[in-house]
């Protein structure tokens, strides 16, 4: 089992570039394939972007395809989000999650961070 703690959110303007990181606690993090998602207020969660258990095969949403970038260090047990040229409807919740099925469907993941606030101003 996994305990995920993120950082990272705040406030930005449009074109800005912000990390959001994700420690894992517990043991085997090497062994989750982990995935970050986003909610904006009155929208549901959708996926962004994951990565492999040896942070092989990036994947990432259409939306966020060449912004965004996903990697990991396993010595650290985290994973990062690299946002550039963040725009103002990249506003959300951002949450990191970890399971063992390599899927974009959110019911597949069984492990949560608590999120952290980005807001992008115009």
């Amino acid at each position: 089992q996994l305990s995920l703690v993120e950082s990272g959110g705040g406030l930005v303007r449009a074109g800005d570039s912000l990390t959001v990181s994700c420690v894992a606690n517990g043991r085997s993090f090497n062994l989750y394939n982990m995935a970050w998602f986003r909610q904006a207020p009155g929208k549901e969660r959708e996926f962004q972007a994951r990565i492999f258990r040896d942070g092989s095969d990036p994947t990432y949403a259409d939306a966020v395809m060449g912004r965004f970038t996903i990697y990991r260090e396993n010595a650290k047990n985290t994973v990062y989000l690299q946002m550039n040229s963040l725009r103002t409807e990249d506003t959300a919740n951002y949450l990191c999650s970890s399971g063992s099925i390599w899927t974009e469907d959110e019911q597949r993941y069984p492990y949560w961070s608590q999120g952290t606030r980005v807001t992008v101003s115009a």
